[in-house]
């Protein structure tokens, strides 16, 4: 297989109805083992998932591949990523790779979703995978010492009393 990106792509790409379930309250899951990993998947679909599957739900070109959604080349994802790029100002290049670790880190970890769940999602085998794959988030940090800080001496303290410095960007 080819680079990073291609992975991911052949995972939307092999994506089917099947893989996509309601589960016990009602919501709907995509329930799939990784083509590279034959890892389970388990990722609840949020509101814009969902807007997507139901817009690509009659979509005649996804219905003759078999597909849920249309999914293009590896090639041509990059290229769409670097059109938005450019049409948003950012100033890195965007790849399928990039995104999956954007969405391992400022997506899930930064707000407040597990390390064990975001492996779950992203068919590790172990939250070990997954701590090399997320960098350690500097607010994660700052608020795991806060709570440590409140609870070693009470909600009334704060960063200047404390003496620990202001990092602001």
């Amino acid at each position: 297989m080819g680079g990073h990106g291609q992975d991911y792509l052949v995972d939307v790409k092999s994506l089917k109805t099947e893989h996509i379930i309601n589960g016990n309250k009602g919501e709907m899951w995509i329930r799939k083992p990784r083509i590279k990993t034959n890892n389970m998947c388990n990722i609840p679909l949020l509101r814009v998932p969902r807007e997507l599957l139901e817009k690509y739900s009659s979509d005649k070109g996804c219905e003759s591949r078999g597909q849920v959604l249309p999914v293009p080349t590896n090639q041509k994802m990059n290229a769409y990523l670097k059109e938005i790029a450019t049409t948003c100002g950012i100033n890195k290049r965007l790849s399928t790779h990039c995104s999956r670790h954007t969405f391992a880190t400022s997506v899930t970890l930064a707000n407040k979703v597990t390390m064990e769940n975001v492996a779950k999602m992203l068919g590790h085998s172990s939250t070990r995978m997954t701590q090399h794959y997320a960098r350690v988030l500097d607010e994660s940090i700052l608020d795991d010492m806060m709570n440590v800080d409140n609870k070693l001496f009470g909600n009334n303290s704060n960063t200047e009393s404390n003496g620990i410095a202001s990092n602001t960007k």
